[in-house]
C-alpha cells in the first residue's frame, strides 16, 4: 500500500484524517456513503462532504443506512455507511451482520468520542452508563472481519487502510471507529494525496491447483450424466466469467442453487432452472439428485437452502467448489486453489458431455400459464408475477425481500443482464427497503423492481422518502395479504396477523408533493396491467409504488412445500441424552 518514498510527501502540506478516509473511499469505488448524522460524526461528515468525488445520503435510521450499504454493495461491489457512536452502532449492526453473511465488503463508520476520554473514568452520553467505551466495539467483533478504534493520530493511517485493505480482501464488512475531534486535525502520515491504493491478487499454489483439476476431470470424465451447480459464493470469489468458460466447455446442464441467482446468465442454452430440493424448478431438481457426478460451484448448504435438510445429494458423488479449496467427493481436498483459476483451467481439461443436458430436453414440459381469470376476479399472485416478469429486461433489477418473494421471484426467468439480490442467508424482513434505496443509487442505469410483503415493508418503510429525495425511479410493489405470509406456513398464530395500513397513503404522506412519486392501489389484472402500464411509460421518471391487494393464503406452491418441511426440522425433538 506504501510505495516507500514518503519524504517528498512530508516537505508539503499535511492531509488531515478525514480527508485522508474521504478519498480512500472514493478511491476503492465508493461514490455514495449513507448516513445517519449524531453528535460525535458530525464533524467526519462535514469531511465527507468537502471530497468532491463522494455524495452524503442521510437514511432516515441506521438500519435502513446499513441494509442500503449492504444493496450498495451488490452493485458496485464496496459500499460504507456512517453513523453515531453506540445509539448508532447497535442500531446498524443488524444490517452489517447480513453483509457479513453474504461476503459483502462494507466500510462501517462510526464517530467515537473525544480521544481524551478515554482512559478516564468518564461516563459518556450514548453509552449504558458505565465508563466503558467498548461495549460497541465488543458488539461489532462478532460481525466484522477487523476492528480499528482510532483515537490518536500516530497509527490513524495505518488503521484506517489495513481496516479498509482487509475488507476487500476478506470480502466482509469492517468497523472504523473514529473519534470526533480528530477528523480535522492534519499529520505527517497522511499526504494531501494519499498514496495510490493498491491490493496483490491472490495466485493459486501451481502444483495444488494441478492436482485439483486432474483429480476432477478424472471423476467426471468417468461420470455419465454429470452436472454443474452455482451457488452464492460465486460472487465473493469473482468467478462468474469462469464459471461460463467451464459451462461451455463442458456441456453439462446448469443449474443455480436459489441464493446463487443472477449470478449465471440464464439466457445460456445449457440452463435448466434452480436446484432447492422438494422445491426445485420443475424437471431440475429430478436431474440434479439422478446425476451420478455433480459439481457444486460456492455453494452454501444450510436448513433453508436444503428445505430443511432434506436434499437427496450424496457426497461421494459431488465436488464442492469453495473460493480458495476445491474437495472431490469423500476426499482429498486441495486448499489454496482459487475457484476463478480452478474453473478456468479445468474447463480445458473437461470432455464434452450432453448426456444429462439431453435427459433433461426429454423430460421437459413447458411450464403452464396461470388459469384465465373471471372478468373482475380479485387479483392472484401468480397473474401478478406473470405481468412482472413481461416488465424484465437488461435495464431492470430483481430485489426480492424475504417471504414468499423469495419463491415467487426464484421463477422469474431473466433476460441477459437483469440484476438479482434477495438476502437468503440471514433473511432479515424489512432489508429490501435499504437494499433498494442503495442499489438503486448505485446502479443508476438499471431501473429496480422490488417485491416487498406488507410484513416486511412495516419494518423499514421510512426510506422511501430517501428514494423519493434522491431521484430514484424503481417501481416497489407492495404485496399486501395481510400478515407474515412465510411465517404461517412455518408455524401459524395470531402473531403473524398484522394491522392493515394505508401503503399508498402512507407513501403518498411521505411523498409530501416533493419530487417525483405516483402510487397506485390494485385489486384486479385489469388495474395492476393500467398500473404497469403508467409505470412504465408516463412515470417512468417517478418512484413507482403500486400496492397488490390479494388474498391472506394465495401463496406459491413452492413456500406450502418449503414451510411444511422447515418446519418438521425447527420442530425436532431433543436427541436422548
Amino acid at each position: 500500500m506504501e510505495d516507500g518514498h514518503t519524504t517528498g510527501f512530508n516537505r508539503r502540506a499535511a492531509g488531515t484524517l478525514g480527508r485522508h478516509l474521504a478519498r480512500r473511499l472514493v478511491q476503492i469505488g465508493v461514490r455514495d456513503v449513507f448516513s445517519v448524522p449524531g453528535d460525535f460524526n458530525l464533524t467526519l461528515l462535514d469531511h465527507l462532504i468537502a471530497e468532491p468525488g463522494l455524495n452524503l445520503v442521510g437514511c432516515c435510521n441506521e438500519l435502513n443506512a446499513g441494509y442500503a450499504a449492504d444493496g450498495y454493495a451488490r452493485a458496485r461491489g464496496v459500499g460504507a455507511c456512517v453513523v453515531t457512536f453506540t445509539v448508532g452502532g447497535l442500531s446498524v449492526i443488524n444490517a452489517i451482520a447480513g453483509s457479513y453473511s453474504e461476503n459483502l465488503p462494507i466500510i462501517c463508520i462510526v464517530g467515537g468520542p473525544n480521544s481524551n476520554d478515554y482512559g478516564t473514568n468518564r461516563i459518556l452520553h450514548h453509552t449504558i452508563g458505565l465508563p466503558d467505551f467498548s461495549q460497541e466495539l465488543r458488539c461489532f467483533q462478532a460481525v466484522t472481519c477487523f476492528q480499528a478504534v482510532v483515537n490518536n493520530l500516530e497509527d490513524a493511517h495505518e488503521l484506517i487502510d489495513t481496516a479498509i485493505s482487509t475488507a476487500l480482501k476478506e470480502s466482509k464488512p469492517v468497523y472504523i471507529s473514529v473519534s470526533c475531534n480528530l477528523p480535522a486535525i492534519p499529520h505527517p502520515t497522511f499526504a494531501p494525496e494519499p498514496v495510490p491504493y493498491f491490493l496483490a491478487p491472490k495466485v493459486s499454489n501451481q502444483m495444488v491447483l494441478e492436482a485439483a483439476v486432474e483429480a476432477t476431470a478424472e471423476v467426471l470424465n468417468k461420470a455419465v450424466k454429470p452436472v454443474l451447480v452455482a451457488g452464492p459464493r460465486l460472487r465473493v470469489a469473482k468467478a462468474q466469467q469462469a464459471f461460463v468458460e467451464v459451462a461451455n466447455a463442458c456441456g453439462y446442464p446448469i443449474a443455480i442453487m436459489p441464493s446463487g441467482k443472477g449470478l449465471v446468465p440464464e439466457h445460456h442454452p445449457h440452463f435448466i432452472g434452480t436446484y432447492w430440493g422438494a422445491v426445485s424448478t420443475n424437471f431440475c431438481g429430478e436431474i440434479v439428485e439422478s446425476a451420478d457426478a455433480y459439481v457444486f460451484v460456492g455453494p452454501i448448504f444450510n436448513d433453508y437452502s436444503s428445505v430443511g435438510y432434506s436434499l437427496l445429494i450424496k457426497k461421494e458423488k459431488s465436488v464442492i467448489v469453495q473460493p480458495n479449496r476445491v474437495t472431490v467427493g469423500n476426499g482429498p481436498s486441495f486448499g489454496w486453489v482459487f475457484m476463478a483459476d480452478f474453473l478456468t483451467a479445468l474447463a480445458q481439461k473437461l470432455k464434452k458431455n450432453t448426456t444429462a443436458l439431453e435427459n433433461y430436453r426429454r423430460i421437459f414440459v413447458p411450464p403452464c400459464l396461470p388459469l384465465k381469470r373471471e372478468s373482475n376476479e380479485p387479483l392472484r399472485v401468480n397473474i401478478l408475477f406473470k405481468h412482472i416478469q413481461n416488465m424484465l429486461s437488461g435495464d431492470t433489477a430483481v430485489i426480492s425481500e424475504t417471504g414468499d418473494s423469495w419463491f415467487n421471484c426464484q421463477k422469474l426467468r431473466l433476460p441477459a443482464n437483469c440484476g438479482y439480490e434477495f438476502q437468503m442467508q440471514y433473511g432479515s424482513i424489512g432489508w429490501s427497503v435499504g437494499a433498494t434505496l442503495g442499489y438503486a443509487q448505485a446502479a443508476k442505469d438499471k431501473r429496480v423492481i422490488a417485491c416487498i410483503g406488507d410484513g416486511s415493508f412495516q419494518v423499514t418503510a421510512q426510506d422511501i422518502s430517501t428514494m423519493i429525495r434522491c431521484g430514484h425511479r424503481s417501481i416497489i410493489f407492495l404485496i399486501n395479504n395481510g400478515g407474515y405470509t412465510i411465517e404461517v406456513e412455518i408455524h401459524d398464530g395470531p402473531y403473524n396477523v398484522i394491522k392493515n395500513w394505508n401503503y399508498t397513503g402512507l407513501v403518498d404522506a411521505i411523498y409530501n408533493g416533493e419530487g417525483r412519486c405516483w402510487t397506485s392501489k390494485v385489486r384486479t389484472e385489469e388495474e395492476l396491467e393500467d398500473a404497469i402500464s403508467k409505470a412504465t411509460e408516463e412515470q417512468k421518471d417517478s418512484l413507482c409504488f403500486i400496492e397488490v391487494i390479494v388474498h391472506k393464503d394465495d401463496t406459491s406452491k413452492e413456500l406450502l412445500e418449503w414451510g411444511s418441511r422447515v418446519s418438521a426440522a425447527n420442530s425436532r425433538p431433543p436427541n436422548p441424552q
